[in-house]
This record gives C-alpha cells, sequence and structure tokens, in this order.
C-alpha cells in the first residue's frame, strides 16, 4: 500500500462523490457511493489478491467518507 497514491485515492473519490450531489445524487447514499467507488478502484488496479484489494477498496472508501463530513462540518459550522 503505497500511501501517497491511496491519499490521491480518497481525494479522488471525495471528489467525484461532491460532484455527484452538486448534480443530483441523494446525500444519504454518499456513504456508499464513495464505498463503492474504492472498491471499484482497487479491483481495477489491484494491490494483491482480490481480497487484499477489496479491503483496500473499502478502507479508502470508507476513509473518503469521513473525510467528506469532516470537512463539511468544519466549514458549514456556524461561529
Amino acid at each position: 500500500m503505497n500511501f501517497l497514491v491511496d491519499a490521491g485515492v480518497v481525494a479522488i473519490i471525495v471528489a467525484l462523490v461532491s460532484a455527484a450531489k452538486s448534480v443530483g445524487y441523494p446525500s444519504r447514499w454518499a456513504p456508499l457511493l464513495s464505498l463503492g467507488l474504492g472498491v471499484v478502484y482497487y479491483v481495477a488496479f489491484p494491490q494483491g489478491s482480490i481480497q487484499t484489494s477489496v479491503l483496500y477498496g473499502i478502507i479508502s472508501g470508507l476513509s473518503a467518507s469521513g473525510l467528506y463530513s469532516g470537512v463539511k462540518a468544519v466549514v458549514t459550522t456556524p461561529q
């Protein structure tokens, strides 16, 4: 697992989910979309066995989901 590549994948997933939401994708399904995008990426570009690739995809998708919601909470919180 190359951490620079993984960070880039997480950032790309966040951007794709944000773009999907801006064109009308329901917000409540955004974590599932990020999870799916992560799994699809790592299965398309495997990092070893299929089980390992799926696990990396799940980790990246959940990381992207948490990153998006964390940034959203910080940005939209009134001060």
